[in-house]
């Protein structure tokens, strides 16, 4: 086969670019998995399927474009040569093309092809024999079409117009146009070859870019996901080492919470669990040592009397009494106890909706049974609140018993309620001898009853007052002494009596 070389009207030098390799990692240690290993490994997996997804997305986009690119370029240079055959003229000549071989050298001198693109014509002589007519310029590629006669020879064998043709030495894609017969002049074809391993080396470049990039990026990840984590667990280990330190002794660790998440949000309930379980612990130490400290007295007294205890019947008779006096009184003073152990628990009150004009009626009625005074039902609010009746009404009771204890027969009692926008009041005033100054700030605690107990001094244990203060308090209210000097409720001191009042907001 001869070969015809036409000069193209440009001549484009050949491009590379440069490819770089796959990134690589190296192993990492086995270790033991910890929460922020497994949050860092998922991560890195989420992230790591997420860019290798993007990386092979681009590529079979960029893959398909130059597929669309190179067939239409295939068919653009079949229809321009069709054209050309059909109406195109010999320049010499001014008429129709006549020889398939003027035609095609024609055609070629006025195309202008890519840098991977090759324009052959082929042109069968008189004897039979193929004539190869080019464009003279540079392909880059390994083995061009015009230099590989196998694989001209398939391509113009080839019944098909458009091809792809396999080669070791790189893909082909190519498109053929037969030329028709001049009456008895040989026969002719129009190959359009495009060689794509140049564009497709380019995508497989930026796919080994995108995944080189996607390798720095999840290194940069696992060191800020690491440094992340660390601090968003940091309230974790700090449970976890808090919770291996406490003991029933020292339960006064807590953890420092930082922020406003869910992990803040853990760190402030084991801090609330620690509190409880502190509190619990502590009424707990508290019950024993009252228990233990009030106990001692009357167990003493009642072992003293019937260990001296004779056969004389009426000293029998006084003993049992004062032994029967003595167990009764610590009876009461256990009850008390284990009524102030159940106030730390959330089930201490049952509030509900009352009314008021209701319950500081109930609660006269059955404190005037308590002494013969003159008892006044003051005032009353007139409006529903959310509380505990039972527990009210204990309360006020024990005010009106510890009201009686320190006034004398006829002296005045008033029992009263009102309300003040969301707040609400119940008081309890004497017109005893009121609260010496230095009892006013005692007398709520536990088995405190002050130097004078208002000048007199009563049985009980001193625990009344604060059962008071702890039913008050589970209400999320307050109990607070006043005078009643100018009357209930007065916010003056003096020593005109003693009002209790019941504050719950």
């Amino acid at each position: 086969m001869t070969t015809t070389e036409v000069r193209s009207p440009t001549t484009e030098p050949p491009t590379g670019a440069p490819t770089t390799g796959p990134a690589t990692t190296a192993d990492r240690e086995r270790r033991r998995i910890s929460a922020r290993v497994r949050i860092l490994l998922w991560l890195l997996l989420v992230m790591a399927v997420a860019l290798a997804s993007v990386a092979a997305t681009t590529r079979s986009i960029l893959l398909r474009d130059t597929d669309q690119r190179i067939n239409g370029l295939l068919a653009q240079e079949a229809g321009e040569f069709a054209n050309f055959e059909e109406q195109g003229f010999d320049p010499e000549t001014g008429r129709p093309f006549t020889d398939p071989g003027r035609l095609l050298r024609v055609f070629l001198e006025r195309q202008y092809a890519d840098l991977d693109e090759e324009l052959i014509g082929l042109v069968d002589d008189a004897g039979g024999k193929p004539t190869q007519i080019i464009q003279q310029r540079e392909i880059p590629v390994a083995l061009p079409l015009h230099k590989d006669a196998d694989a001209r020879r398939r391509i113009y064998a080839s019944p098909d117009s458009t091809g792809t043709l396999e080669r070791p030495e790189g893909e082909i894609r190519w498109a053929k146009v037969t030329v028709a017969r001049y009456g008895g002049e040989p026969a002719a074809a129009f190959v359009v070859a495009f060689h794509p391993g140049r564009e497709q080396a380019r995508a497989d470049e930026v796919f080994r870019v995108l995944l080189a990039i996607s390798g720095v990026a999840l290194l940069m990840t696992t060191g800020i996901a690491w440094v992340v984590a660390g601090r968003i667990l940091k309230p974790v280990r700090l449970v976890r080492a808090t919770a291996a330190q406490l003991t029933e002794q020292d339960l006064t660790r807590r953890i420092p919470v930082h922020g406003n998440d869910d992990v803040a949000a853990l760190a402030e309930t084991f801090n609330a669990m620690l509190d409880r379980l502190e509190r619990a612990f502590a009424t707990q130490r508290r019950f024993v040592d009252d228990a233990g400290h009030e106990l001692r007295t009357p167990i003493t007294i009642v072992r003293g009397h019937l260990e001296l205890m004779g056969d004389d019947p009426a000293e029998r008779e006084e003993t049992v009494r004062l032994v029967t006096d003595e167990l009764d009184r610590m009876s009461r003073i256990v009850e008390d106890l284990l009524l102030l152990a159940k106030a730390e628990r959330p089930d201490f009150v049952t509030p509900e909706p009352v009314q008021l004009a209701e319950l500081t009626a109930d609660v006269y009625v059955k404190a005037r049974t308590l002494g013969d005074r003159d008892w006044v039902l003051a005032e009353v609010a007139d409006r529903e609140a959310h509380l505990d009746p039972q527990r009210i009404t204990q309360a006020m009771v024990q005010l009106a018993q510890n009201a009686v204890q320190h006034t004398t027969t006829g002296q005045t009692i008033r029992i009263g309620s009102r309300a003040e926008g969301p707040r609400v009041e119940l008081y309890v005033a004497d017109s005893g001898p009121g609260v010496q100054p230095q009892d006013a700030e005692v007398i709520f605690e536990r088995f405190r009853r002050g130097t004078a107990r208002r000048g007199v001094r009563g049985s009980g244990a001193g625990l009344g007052l604060s059962i008071v203060k702890a039913i008050a308090e589970g209400h999320g209210g307050r109990v607070t002494l006043r005078a009643t000097e100018d009357g209930p409720g007065s916010p003056r001191t003096g020593s005109g009596g003693a009002t209790f009042v019941l504050t719950l907001d």
